[in-house]
């Protein structure tokens, strides 16, 4: 079920037709999502007391979206370690206590129509930073909170960082273990889309690229090497989700640096082994994995890899990067270049969106009765 043909279902009415590719329908294995419109997950820095527990901050932020129309909305990346939160004040699922106070989020989420989704997620080398509004940036020191990064081998990401600890095959075991144990958590609290970080340059894709992996065991050197541990994760997230239930990937499409690092011919043939192994949906970034690359940035700018990894692996994808307008997000439905769009900055400043977006495409989205006039006789 993990086919373009199977994960891209129609509605079954017949009028569904006439509404905008944006607001088809679209069915990842059993789950239907009501639109083709995604709140990607973002980093919020607001588990203020750094111990990975959302809060009223957490529902007001993913519930509002939810009322505004958007079809699934992701968590921000979720921490399946304490040592793989990228700050302290990151969102963990590494406990049971964690997993319940993401509950009611869950649970209103689906009350206003939306599927719940989450990203877990471990940050690798990047791990243990300040978040971007403190007046310190860098790598939280040791005595205010912080620890020691571990990655695929000892290489720190920027000049400015301490060299992480490389993992040893014991230490991913666990790693594997936590996403494992992390992904039944998530079930159990009735999230619909579990999707696995392996992009921007966090564990997952530090494993991938040979720009930060040198090693030389069965994790390192050729791609299938490199490509080990995702397909262990990915194995192990599978294995304990229900059968109905999608798993997805976002990956970085390639490392802007060409011909050394990763790239999109590297990503087309990790996401045909991926489908292979139970994976429904690429979600296609990029980036992240070295500082500075030059990056072309415009409207859109990834939207060709999610266009090239759906047409050449032949597996659903979702397009992220710089869309905000109506227009654009229904151009790239329309033209099969996606069967999703992740939206990030345009959500933020605009919790309604896709009601806005259905209006300015011809459609129309009910507000939730709340919302509507006192004298509308309702």
């Amino acid at each position: 079920m993990s086919t373009l043909e199977s994960s891209s279902v129609r509605a079954a009415d017949p009028h569904a037709s006439l509404a905008p590719h944006l607001f088809q329908p679209f069915t990842l294995r059993g789950v239907r999502l009501r639109n083709r419109i995604v709140m990607s997950p973002m980093c919020m820095y607001s588990c203020t007391r750094r111990d990975g527990m959302a809060s009223s901050w957490h529902l007001v932020h993913l519930g509002s979206r939810a009322v505004g129309g958007t079809g699934l909305i992701f968590t921000e990346a979720t921490a399946v370690t304490p040592e793989g939160r990228i700050s302290p004040e990151d969102l963990g699922i590494w406990n049971d206590d964690q997993a319940a106070a993401l509950q009611p989020i869950v649970d209103f989420l689906s009350r206003h129509g939306a599927a719940a989704g989450i990203q877990l997620a471990h940050a690798g080398r990047k791990a243990s930073t300040h978040r971007p509004w403190d007046s310190e940036h860098g790598q939280v020191a040791l005595p205010n909170g912080g620890w020691i990064p571990r990655g695929p081998s000892a290489l720190p990401f920027s000049s400015h960082d301490k060299p992480p600890e490389e993992l040893s095959e014991a230490e991913i075991a666990e790693v594997v273990g936590a996403f494992r144990a992390s992904a039944q958590r998530a079930v159990g609290i009735g999230m619909e889309v579990i999707e696995i970080h392996a992009a921007h340059g966090y564990l997952i894709h530090e494993f991938l690229s040979p720009l930060s992996n040198h090693r030389t065991d069965a994790y390192g050197g050729s791609r299938e090497g490199r490509m080990r541990l995702l397909l262990e994760v990915v194995d192990a997230v599978r294995a304990v989700l229900p059968d109905r239930l999608p798993l997805a990937v976002r990956m970085s499409s390639t490392d802007w640096v060409e011909p050394e690092g990763w790239t999109i011919e590297d990503t087309v043939s990790t996401a045909r082994v991926l489908r292979e192994h139970g994976v429904d949906l690429v979600d296609c970034s990029s980036g992240g994995n070295v500082p500075s690359p030059t990056i072309p940035l415009g409207p859109g700018y990834q939207v060709p890899f999610a266009a090239q990894v759906r047409q050449a692996a032949g597996i659903a994808t979702g397009a992220v990067g710089l869309i905000t307008s109506a227009q654009q997000a229904e151009d790239i439905i329309a033209s099969g270049s996606a069967d999703l769009v992740f939206l990030a900055r345009a959500l933020l400043r605009d919790p309604y969106w896709a009601k806005h977006a259905a209006e300015s495409l011809g459609g129309e989205l009910p507000w939730v009765e709340q919302y509507l006039r006192a004298d509308s006789g309702r």
